[in-house]
């Protein structure tokens, strides 16, 4: 781990756009889970993600991201 990492210090920004729903979904998040702001909610989420990744049954089939465009990655799905 470098330097930075290991003192916890943030020394990247990062833009993320969200639509409404997204923003708001994450906003109930963070408040029913007590968590001070939405850069934290966002990177708990994140954590939890890739932790959940981990122990999920390989056998799931993902779509190829090298077929996606990023406007197709949603946190909430598009109900059709």
């Amino acid at each position: 781990m470098g330097e930075e990492q290991k003192s916890g210090r943030r020394t990247e920004r990062l833009q993320l756009m969200l639509d409404d729903e997204e923003l708001t979904r994450i906003d109930d998040w963070r408040f029913d889970n007590r968590i001070p702001t939405r850069a934290a909610a966002i990177r708990e989420l994140i954590r939890r993600g890739m932790l959940y990744e981990d122990v999920v049954d390989s056998d799931v089939e993902m779509p190829d991201p090298r077929d996606m465009k990023s406007t197709e990655y949603r946190a909430i799905p598009i109900e059709e």
